[in-house]
């Protein structure tokens, strides 16, 4: 639920500086490219967190999800960790941003295994118990539904946006 807020909460700060003037945020679809970056950040910086740390999610949370029947658990933990830095990078620029938003929507619906199974494992995860299957669908259709909508941008609001950048 925090990567919701935090999702929302960038929306309508990166809106409102585009309504103060800052061009770069002056859609709504640009400002949500910008929030999805921050949340998936916000995401992917869990895959690289040790062990020990306790006050947020770590890799080792991140590997039980991880359903069985993937092979190399700690492998794939990283290599989903770095493809969502490389989807947020994309996102902030306006020639790639179609391209990565695309990229994470994909991204988004093949790691919806790992969510259904740490839901229905019972895996804990930052200590406590997973976030169950009926929010966590919601969640995950609503960050492929927000990346989807921030790579459907027309054509001519894409050159508009690459003049800006």
């Amino acid at each position: 639920m925090e990567l919701v807020i935090v999702l929302v909460a960038g929306l309508l700060a990166f809106r409102l500086a585009g309504r103060l003037g800052v061009t770069r945020f002056g859609t709504w679809r640009a400002s949500a490219a910008h929030a999805l970056a921050v949340m998936v950040v916000m995401a992917a910086s869990a895959h690289f967190v040790p062990a020990g740390v306790t006050v947020m999610p770590n890799h080792a949370d991140l590997v039980r999800m991880v359903p069985p029947f993937v092979p190399l658990p700690d492998l794939v933990v990283y290599l989903t960790g770095v493809l969502e830095l490389m989807g947020a990078a994309g996102l902030v620029l306006a020639t790639t941003r179609r391209a990565a938003a695309l990229c994470l929507a994909a991204l988004f619906v093949a790691l919806l295994p790992a969510n259904i199974y740490a839901a229905v494992s019972g895996a804990e995860f930052n200590g406590g118990e997973a976030t169950p299957l009926w929010l966590r669908i919601p969640e995950q259709a609503l960050y492929i539904g927000v990346a989807l909508w921030v790579a459907a941008a027309p054509a001519r609001a894409r050159r508009l946006a690459a003049v800006r950048t």
